[in-house]
């Protein structure tokens, strides 16, 4: 096999699972390479039997972590980046072999998780700086305390393996929280190797804690009532589990970033240059596979057709091949799994038994290696309809939905019809229709002449409706991870006696 696995990360080590029977080890989880079937990355057992040592081991951690400094907090982050850099290019490799993302688009995340550590201590570290309010009353001084959580359980996904897991381990950190980590089955090696530059770090026993598995495992843990906090980022559906398995108990914070089936407007004064190359990455950067992937396009009728036609002659022209050992490097590699080829393909189905034009057909796609493949596809809807299964649903895959307009309401109409509200964007000259659009558009990021693919770190992203539960991630992640505890202090502590209290009588 490609990787070696060295199992569950606590207590300042990895502790690799022996055991069998209905206690211990009940399964192991291997993992193909997307790009090539045939590649068997690594192979590792999901111990139940872990679950205990690794809650008690963030609970050891918090308690010391929290009471260190905050310059020796971060000096350890910094150490941790220092291992980051290290390992770069081994990180990114990994990244790409086990998600199927492009070798240089996973150059770009790891560089992410880089930089990250920056943004976390310069611009997320004030958000929860201490508060002090002279005078609030007479003679008496008002604070905010921020103070943490507890131990933090941070649920990763496939398709930003390190970048968006790393955003919330450092925030719940820097705020003095101790972490376990469960990755997603499927980037289990590269979840590991950020493990291993905490742990070269040298940070304290039990803060940094790793745990592998499947869902039940996850479950496990997060029902845990030493567990205060969970951050999870994926589909809806398992965001639904999670506060199912966590709703009766208000100890815990539970900050959900979930999918999209994220809008982008084009009106009719747009710069469709700018427009067409901004939607090409939107709708097909990582194959489709981004919870903010551009999925439908209100475009003006006095637009579509040339565009639509100039956008086909482009997604034509989109090279799909091995996300590293490539014939010809690749702009889309192949989808995370079988499950999520077979699924592309039901869409595809759908839109034609719906009646949905297909402009360009996604399809299954041969290369030397094995692999799931597939073609972007691209579809034209006459108008919305709000009954459709392919219009409403987020599909995760390199598809992009093109539905023309008259009248900016009616875009907007489209823009908000489904149960998602995470990104959008429009692409106008006219900064009024775009303030419009930021009035009316229910989302929670909107862009004006840029796709609705990525996001500055240093701003806040969440999504509204069924794409989160206004817990936004990115700057504003550090927000979920602390507490505020007010105080009033009267700094002059002479009694003034009971004169000016009413209803006690005292001689």
């Amino acid at each position: 096999m490609k990787y070696e696995m060295k199992g569950n990360y606590f207590d300042g080590r990895y502790n690799f699972s022996q055991t069998k029977g209905p206690e211990g080890v009940e399964k192991y989880i291997s993992r193909e390479c997307p790009s090539d079937t045939s590649n068997i990355l690594w192979e590792l057992p999901v111990d139940y039997t872990h679950v205990e040592p690794i809650l008690a081991s963030s609970v050891s951690g918090f308690k010391f972590w929290r009471k260190i400094s905050i310059e020796e907090k971060i000096n350890f982050l910094k150490r941790y980046q220092e291992q980051l850099i290290s390992k770069k290019d081994q990180i990114a490799q990994a990244i790409s072999f086990e998600s199927g993302k492009p070798l240089w688009e996973a150059i770009g995340e790891t560089n992410s998780v880089i930089g990250k550590v920056d943004i976390t201590i310069n611009d997320s570290l004030p958000r929860i700086s201490n508060k002090v309010f002279p005078e609030i009353m007479a003679g008496t001084t008002g604070h905010i305390f921020y103070k943490p959580l507890g131990p933090s359980f941070i649920i990763g996904p496939f398709n930003f393996p390190c970048h968006l897991a790393n955003t919330q381990i450092l925030s719940a950190l820097i705020a003095g929280n101790s972490i376990i980590l469960k990755p997603s089955e499927k980037t289990a090696y590269s979840a590991q190797l950020m493990i291993d530059c905490f742990h070269e770090a040298g940070f304290p026993k039990g803060v940094v804690n790793l745990v592998q598995g499947d869902g039940e495992i996850a479950k496990r843990i997060l029902k845990d009532k030493r567990v205060r906090a969970v951050f999870f980022t994926g589909s809806k559906e398992v965001g639904v589990d999670i506060v199912k398995n966590t709703h009766h108990d208000f100890s815990k914070l539970v900050a959900l970033e979930l999918g999209g089936k994220n809008p982008a407007i084009v009106h009719k004064d747009a710069n469709i240059d700018l427009a067409l190359e901004e939607l090409i990455k939107g709708a097909f950067l990582t194959t489709g596979q981004r919870c903010t992937s551009t999925s439908l396009v209100a475009i003006h009728r006095s637009l579509h057709q040339e565009f639509i036609s100039r956008f086909h002659d482009i997604a034509k022209k989109i090279v799909v091949d091995h996300s590293v050992e490539f014939e010809n490097e690749p702009f889309m590699g192949p989808l995370i799994d079988k499950r999520s080829l077979d699924t592309y393909l039901v869409f595809m189905g759908m839109a034609k038994r719906e009646g949905i034009e297909e402009v360009m057909r996604g399809k299954r796609l041969e290369r030397k290696h094995e692999g799931y493949y597939v073609s972007p596809s691209i579809h034209l809807a006459e108008k919305f309809d709000e009954n459709s299964h392919f219009l409403m649903n987020e599909i995760f895959g390199p598809n992009c939905t093109f539905i023309p307009y008259d009248e900016i309401d009616e875009a907007i109409h489209i823009a908000n019809a489904t149960e998602y509200g995470l990104a959008s964007c429009v692409f106008t000259k006219d900064k009024e229709v775009f303030d419009y659009c930021v009035d009316e558009v229910e989302s929670g990021l909107i862009n004006l002449n840029r796709s609705t693919c990525g996001a500055s770190p240093k701003l806040p992203f969440g999504g509204i409706k069924n794409s989160g539960n206004h817990h936004p991630m990115a700057v504003a992640a550090i927000d979920s991870c602390s507490y505020q505890m007010a105080s009033l202090e009267v700094i002059d502590d002479t009694a003034s006696g009971f004169d000016n209290v009413k209803g006690i009588s005292i001689d």
